[in-house]
């Protein structure tokens, strides 16, 4: 396959006929939203309706051209309709689409080849169809494995919207109680290092991982009946606003974690899979977790999950009823295989490492020159950029932050809406001349906004 398969389908995006969101496009949402109720917060605030994709351009209903910055969230990591992925998908939708937990010649090989890119010995491997379910079986398999009950996870971190995965983020929304009345027995959470906004810092003012790392065995101590199976965290903060850990963070947990024979759970569903320019972006700290989660861009758009855990501890996965309905596919198996080999084969690894240098030497020049740029994070294609209304007090800019999001759409970008940060993850295929176009619009939309909020 030719790396640049995407390439010709691109030239002259964004290109739009009509003002966006077209007149299809609200009318078929119009006509949508009667039925289809909880839409997210990025369709809320730009209703278009899309009807193609391909590499990194999106084609609504009215014949907008759009550039994709956000890969269907995370999802759709090596374009839309990748021909590998798309031709292995088909090839086994025609010849066998379930055996249920039965082998397939297709699951022997993805197999072997998730062994082949898992770093240490995490090689006891379950598939599933959406990134909760692994995470719940994560969990299950920490009280297997630990025989303990109690689970920890952190302040703005994301991992699912089912009972347990929920229990490990923030349920309070608002004035809402949907995921309450109260979180599940046995789960707690604790403040996560957020370099940009401390909790703790030392006298020079920079973070102060050790007190973070002090907190928590202080309180698995106070605040637990001292049967924690398992620390559960995004490697990244992906809901959270794209939110990198300082680099000695991982390194001091594991450490803690090996003190009190506590399990982490890696929490890789949108992080991994090359979007930080590493298959786990947990290996940019050198720290191997007794279990993983995989999602989103594993099966480059089709539902397809893994959780993984080391060799020594694969038995527990025999005691937790592991399997699932739809997990491990042929359809699902042939599209994970497919996405790993295109990474191996089209060198996905280095493009966003050399790529997303360049963007985040182009983002720091951004802050520089824009009084409501707070901060900008990112590695490789996971990106965010940090808008406040004061860049002494870092005050939230959240009305800022929407409207840069709907002018930057309205001008050719797909992407992602967080409140006063704004996201980024372009597909991994991009180059160096469509980032800097994506940001081009991006800059402009911030210019206007900061013109429109008085700060020139």
């Amino acid at each position: 396959m030719n790396k640049d398969w995407w390439k010709k389908n691109a030239e002259g995006i964004p290109s739009l006929l009509t003002e966006a969101p077209g007149p299809k496009s609200l009318e078929m949402h119009a006509n949508t939203a009667k039925y289809m109720k909880g839409l997210s917060s990025q369709v809320k605030l730009f209703p278009v309706c899309f009807e193609e994709g391909f590499g990194i351009t999106l084609t609504d209903v009215d014949g907008n051209r759009y550039l994709d910055f956000s890969s269907g969230i995370y999802v759709t990591s090596l374009g839309h309709c990748h021909p590998k992925i798309s031709e292995a998908v088909s090839y086994w939708a025609k010849k066998l689409m379930n055996a249920h937990d039965f082998t397939t010649p297709i699951k022997e090989k993805l197999m072997e080849k998730m062994a082949s890119i898992l770093p240490g010995k995490l090689n006891a491997i379950q598939l599933y169809s959406d990134g909760t379910t692994a995470v719940e079986a994560g969990i299950r398999a920490a009280r297997a494995i630990s025989d303990k009950h109690e689970f920890i996870s952190a302040y703005r971190d994301f991992h699912g919207k089912t009972m347990a995965s929920v229990s490990c983020a923030q349920m309070y929304r608002g004035s809402t109680y949907s995921y309450g009345p109260t979180r599940s027995a046995g789960f707690y959470m604790v403040p996560r290092p957020d370099p940009y906004r401390p909790l703790w810092t030392k006298n020079d003012g920079t973070i102060d991982t050790d007190a973070y790392i002090n907190f928590y065995e202080n309180f698995i101590k106070e605040g637990t009946v001292g049967n924690v199976a398992a620390f559960v965290l995004e490697p990244v903060q992906g809901w959270g606003g794209s939110i990198f850990p300082p680099g000695d963070y991982f390194p001091k947990l594991k450490m803690l974690c090996d003190k009190y024979k506590i399990l982490l759970l890696d929490d890789e569903v949108l992080a991994g899979m090359g979007r930080t320019g590493e298959w786990l972006a947990l290996s940019h700290w050198d720290v191997i977790p007794d279990i993983v989660t995989f999602g989103k861009s594993f099966g480059n758009g089709f539902p397809v999950t893994a959780m993984i855990v080391s060799e020594e501890n694969g038995e527990a996965l025999e005691k937790i009823s592991a399997s699932s309905s739809y997990g491990g596919n042929p359809m699902a198996c042939a599209a994970a295989l497919a996405s790993i080999e295109v990474i191996e084969e089209e060198d996905i690894l280095q493009n966003v490492r050399t790529v997303g240098d360049s963007i985040m030497k182009r983002m720091k020049k951004m802050q520089d020159e824009h009084p409501i740029i707070g901060d900008v994070k990112g590695k490789g294609f996971l990106l965010g950029i940090e808008l406040v209304k004061d860049k002494k007090t870092k005050e939230p800019f959240d009305e800022a932050g929407n409207l840069v999001y709907q002018k930057a759409f309205s001008k050719g970008l797909a992407w992602i809406p967080a409140g006063h940060i704004l996201r980024m993850s372009p597909p991994l295929i991009m180059d160096e001349k469509y980032a800097m176009m994506g940001l081009d619009l991006i800059e402009e939309s911030i210019s206007e906004v900061e013109k429109e909020f008085g700060y020139y």
